[in-house]
């Protein structure tokens, strides 16, 4: 989706200027001109209208690789129109849409029909993401060439992860071939089961069945087994989804190791799984439900280290907004998800930046030009003549979790009442202003 650029010429003067795609970071002045930047300078005159932003920060538009946006099918949770709203409320400029719709995003019409609403209903950039396999079925896979010329920009198995090797291997092989990027939601159900949470010491105390952590790992060596099995281990590119435990961390070391492993290979995880454990379980019941569920201290750990490190690239929400009435239901039957996309930004600067685990321009090198880059889009970057996709950061400003507040018709998150620091003040996209000092336009 590409909204209709501006036509204001405007400069932003005076902001601290984060741009992690080519090692920026300096008080400057950045001046925008038909949707586009025209140009970024620590000491040039100003042009056209000039907003002072002194004290912010100023770095390209976020980008959130995964997101649920529930339409069509799915509206009482959400809509193409509700969660862009959640999205540039929270700083998000381009959003990728998950394809578990009904009917799911699995043919090239279905493909139109998503856009067209994109077109219609959209305050930021959408781009759709194929399923895997139709229907979402176990046997047969889609055409992810059809799907990719329709306008998909990767193709997934996310809530609906295959489990079938040779339907693996056949899926690696025609990624390979059509150079599609693949989002792998690592989960072997003979490990998790039927679990609602991590199995450990809360779920047995809660007395509901508990996932095994090993069933991330076991998937995430299973689809390295598959491409070099079928031989496109150097060709095939793997993206792995809401990377949650210190196990998959600790295989994928020694599998890099080895000669045989995928060469295209890229990870994220989301906020939740480097500031909550399993406890959370206890104080928010279904609305601390997720899959990935969320696990021990271990784990938190490991995956803050491996953000900082860059072992894990990407950081997105895993957006899934449900209504009151389906988390409602209790721990054991209400649908796995939280929303993310008004409380990202926020939560990972408490956790990771204030804390001192890793730098802000290192934190949005996560949000911005890495997820570009795996994605294969022109955003994440404040170069001359980019597309004006801009994140507009209040570094200081104090404020607590209200999910009545949200944009999103979801207000199923864990982080109710928490304490942040640092928050969106405006989000552009194309050179229009959506947000400003706050609110939505």
């Amino acid at each position: 989706m590409k909204p209709r650029n501006g036509s204001e010429l405007f400069t932003l003067r005076g902001a601290r200027v984060i741009d992690p795609a080519v090692g920026w970071d300096a008080q400057a002045d950045l001046c925008v001109q038909a949707g586009c930047i025209k140009w970024l300078a620590e000491d040039r005159k100003p042009e056209g209208r000039i907003m002072d932003v002194g004290g912010l920060v100023v770095t390209p538009g976020l980008i959130d690789m995964h997101v649920h946006l529930r339409e069509p099918g799915f509206e009482h949770k959400e809509t193409i129109a509700t969660g862009t709203r959640a999205a540039v409320a929270g700083g998000f400029t381009t959003v990728c849409s998950m394809p578990n719709t009904d009917p799911p995003i699995d043919r090239p019409e279905r493909v139109a029909d998503l856009l067209n609403r994109i077109k219609g209903d959209a305050v930021c950039r959408v781009l759709p993401i194929g399923a895997a396999t139709l229907e979402h079925g176990k046997d047969r896979l889609t055409d992810f060439q059809a799907l990719l010329q329709a306008g998909c920009v990767a193709i997934t198995d996310d809530a609906f992860p295959i489990q079938d090797f040779r339907l693996k291997c056949a899926t690696a092989s025609q990624a390979a071939a059509t150079g599609a990027l693949f989002i792998a939601h690592c989960e072997d159900n003979n490990y998790s089961v039927d679990g609602v949470m991590n199995k450990g010491s809360v779920s047995r105390e809660l007395g509901v069945p508990g996932q095994n952590a090993a069933s991330e790992q076991i998937a995430m060596l299973d689809w390295n087994r598959a491409a070099t099995q079928a031989g496109v281990a150097d060709s095939f590119k793997l993206h792995l989804a809401h990377v949650s435990s210190d196990y998959t961390l600790r295989s994928l070391e020694f599998l890099l190791d080895s000669p045989d492993h995928i060469q295209h290979l890229s990870l994220e995880t989301a906020p939740h799984y480097f500031a909550l454990t399993a406890e959370a379980v206890r104080e928010h019941g279904s609305n601390a439900k997720m899959n990935p569920p969320l696990r021990e201290e271990a784990d938190v750990a490991a995956i803050k280290r491996a953000v900082a490190d860059g072992t894990i690239q990407v950081l997105a929400t895993d957006h899934a907004p449900h209504s009151p009435e389906e988390k409602a239901l209790g721990l054991a039957d209400a649908p796995f998800g939280i929303v993310g996309l008004e409380t990202c930004l926020g939560v990972a600067l408490a956790e990771l930046v204030h804390s001192g685990v890793m730098s802000l321009p290192e934190l949005l090198a996560t949000m911005t030009c890495n997820p570009a880059r795996i994605l294969g889009i022109e955003s994440g970057t404040l170069a001359p003549g980019s597309p004006a996709d801009i994140t507009i950061i209040d570094p200081d400003t104090e404020w607590a979790v209200e999910p009545e507040a949200f944009q999103s018709k979801g207000k199923n998150t864990p982080f109710v009442g928490r304490a942040l620091k640092g928050r969106v003040w405006g989000t552009i996209v194309g050179g229009r202003f959506v947000v400003r000092e706050g609110e939505l336009l």
